[in-house]
């Protein structure tokens, strides 16, 4: 099976490679605008003809599109979410090599939902901030595209390679200060926010087995269990060592002017009760010169925590379609995902 792999650099796109890979029944080809890409195109910029010659030279058997940005103003995202699709249904529909198209959306789509509740594939689409509008748009040019077409919803993906500046990623990163620099008190807020984790590995199999069926429409991928951000904290401290406090600076969800996209590019708020070592310093005598310092006073690290996905305090996937038309489940459980998300924080300089 030949499969053109769009977006093969990006977080999920790595380990949709990786699995596609290991399918020796797999002829791989990546396309996408790094240097080691097979083949360098920008969908946000090139033409739909040039992405035509381009599959009918290859001659893809199904084509997946993991390719997209979370980044960035309500343009950008229009441009590299939505407009980048439009050019891969437009090739699509002029190339005569007939393939099967996966694309990759996201829980984002769906928007706020009633806390309790899991969200199934005939809800009504109410994204709360440009990112989740962005993507629906994809969604909605796939399905009236007329193509052999699926669409997978995938929740919030996690585990390793997780960015820096996600949510949990800057979590992981306000720990791992907290630790190198002796803080006894770590103060998260916007704990209360629950969302539906997906290790992006499960994320990659669901991504071989929709290229492998007949399946079409809207299937949801995530885990089935909303899990408390308070509760993620916990479990990442835990797999982590950290033996400091865990206490919610507030106990409200995130303000609705935090939720335009899903990892902000402001860097992390962080008040740390103490100065940090300048790296020009002498760091074992600054550790010392601290330990004495806080001995009977252990500093406190402050970390404003929203989680601006658009979604707001609660998400939950029912994945019974993926189940039923995919032959999928989830295999790896969120204590191995944080694991992974910390060893890689643990090891950042």
């Amino acid at each position: 099976m030949r499969v053109l792999l769009i977006g093969a650099n990006g977080y999920i796109g790595r380990f949709v490679a990786d699995r596609l890979l290991a399918d020796p029944a797999v002829q791989l080809t990546a396309l996408g605008r790094g240097d080691d890409a097979d083949v360098r195109f920008d969908l946000a910029t090139g033409s739909p003809g040039a992405l035509t010659r381009f599959l009918d030279a290859v001659h893809p058997g199904v084509v997946v599109n993991c390719a997209g940005t979370t980044r960035g103003g309500a343009r950008d995202l229009t441009r590299h979410n939505t407009v980048a699709v439009a050019t891969v249904c437009e090739a699509l529909r002029r190339s005569g090599c007939g393939a099967r198209l996966v694309q990759i959306g996201c829980g984002s789509e769906y928007g706020p939902s009633q806390p309790g509740s899991s969200t199934a594939e005939d809800a009504v689409p109410r994204p709360g901030g440009p990112y989740g509008v962005s993507k629906l748009a994809a969604t909605e040019l796939v399905l009236g595209s007329g193509l052999d077409a699926v669409v997978l919803r995938v929740f919030s993906p996690v585990g390793p390679g997780t960015p820096a500046g996600s949510p949990l990623g800057r979590l992981a990163e306000a720990m791992r200060r907290a630790m190198q620099s002796g803080d006894g008190e770590l103060k998260l807020g916007g704990l209360g926010t629950q969302r539906d984790f997906i290790d992006v590995r499960d994320v990659a199999r669901a991504v071989h087995a929709a290229s492998l069926s007949a399946a079409q429409g809207v299937i949801n991928i995530g885990s089935g269990r909303a899990v408390r951000l308070r509760d993620a904290a916990g479990i990442l401290a835990r797999v982590a060592g950290y033996g400091g406090t865990l206490n919610e600076l507030d106990a409200h969800p995130p303000h609705a002017p935090h939720a335009h996209a899903p990892h902000p590019t402001t860097p992390l708020r962080t008040t740390i009760g103490h100065p940090r070592p300048d790296p020009d310093h002498d760091r074992d005598r600054d550790r010392e010169r601290d330990r004495d310092r806080h001995r009977d006073h252990p500093p406190t690290t402050q970390v404003a925590f929203p989680y601006p996905d658009g979604c707001g305090s609660w998400q939950q996937a029912d994945v019974r379609t993926a189940r039923d038309r995919l032959g999928w489940r989830p295999r790896i459980n969120l204590e191995e995902s944080l694991a992974d998300i910390w060893m890689e924080a643990a090891c950042r300089i």
